[in-house]
């Protein structure tokens, strides 16, 4: 099969295509006959040398594929070859078969493309981790989401306007504004306006209940003053730099709970939960099309770089995805 194989640590045009043979999987895992994979800054980062894979994942690019099940674990029993899926996988997704924990597949949704489908797995689970199951974001709360137009930002957007939450998100330019309101949030472009004063106008004054945070920087201060009393803050990211002075003052005034967390790292157990949580709270939403993704560019396998290239730009809206079909 073909891959993608990182020569070194570097920029895009270290990414090129290689071959090598097709894994088999173990007892618990399917193999998927890959059709398109996501593109994440996590993979960015991995490529640069700065975010290495866990131990027990593969060294390979690509965390969340969709495609055909080839082949299942001999302890695989609710999955069976030919089934349409997208999946989480610990890395390899940037490559024409992958191997996933059947735990971590979830169906392609009703009339969704493999294209759209490979849009959902690294982004759902981190939003469903991060705002429902550590910020507990409740409906009627206002949810705060730095980096808005991200793949990351439309879908956070998307899912707590369907469950009940109001949005308010951040954005560069006035074209990621106008999308970020197409996905239902109030917008404010950070480069004109004051997020922290827009954000307490917004609230009459009260702030946001839960933040979410891919920025960092002189954000993590700010944010206390955004968020408000008894708000929750959650770090998934630090464009900015994640090493700043902070007055804690404010978290202790407010009582503010600051989290964080990445995904790749956590257990298979986990994610499971999340998995299954995902399947019943956001599928019947993506099946019935009130929720769908937001699909910025779609790139053939070998122009990889390019795709990454793309995403470090920070032009893109929505997700880049990696179409293995149309080469």
């Amino acid at each position: 099969m073909r891959y993608v194989h990182a020569t070194a640590a570097g920029d895009a045009d270290v990414l090129h295509l290689k071959e090598m043979p097709i894994p088999v999987p173990a007892a618990d895992q399917v193999l998927i006959k890959v059709c398109a994979a996501g593109v994440n800054r996590p993979d960015i980062l991995q490529r640069q040398g700065l975010y290495p894979p866990p131990d027990d994942a593969s060294p390979l690019l690509g965390l969340e594929v969709a495609g055909e099940i080839a082949a299942c674990g001999k302890s695989v029993f609710n999955w069976q070859v030919g089934d349409k899926v997208c999946a989480l996988v610990n890395g390899g997704g940037y490559a024409e078969y992958s191997l996933a924990p059947a735990a971590q597949c979830l169906p392609v949704p009703t009339d969704f493309s493999f294209v759209q489908a490979a849009a959902l797995p690294e982004t759902f689970f981190t939003v469903w981790h991060n705002l429902f199951q550590r910020a507990q974001l409740q409906p009627g709360e206002t949810l705060l989401v730095h980096g808005g137009a991200s793949g990351i930002g439309v879908a956070a957007i998307q899912i707590a306007k369907a469950l009940g939450a109001s949005v308010i998100a951040t954005a560069g330019t006035s074209e990621k504004c106008s999308a970020i309101k197409h996905c239902g949030a109030e917008a404010i472009n950070y480069r004109t306006q004051d997020f922290v004063a827009e954000v307490k106008k917004i609230t009459q004054g009260k702030g946001a209940q839960v933040i979410l945070d891919m920025v960092g920087g002189d954000y993590i201060q700010r944010n206390f003053s955004a968020a408000s009393k008894d708000g929750r803050i959650v770090n998934i990211a630090f464009l900015n730099g994640s090493k700043v002075i902070v007055d804690f003052m404010p978290l202790m005034l407010k009582r503010l709970t600051l989290t964080g967390s990445t995904l790749r790292a956590q257990s298979s157990s986990a994610k499971a939960v999340i998995a299954s949580e995902l399947m019943e709270k956001i599928w019947p939403l993506l099946n019935s099309k009130i929720i769908t993704p937001i699909i910025d560019s779609v790139f053939p396998l070998h122009e990889v770089a390019a795709a990454h290239r793309h995403m470090e730009s920070n032009q893109h809206v929505g997700k880049i995805i990696l179409d293995l079909n149309h080469e």
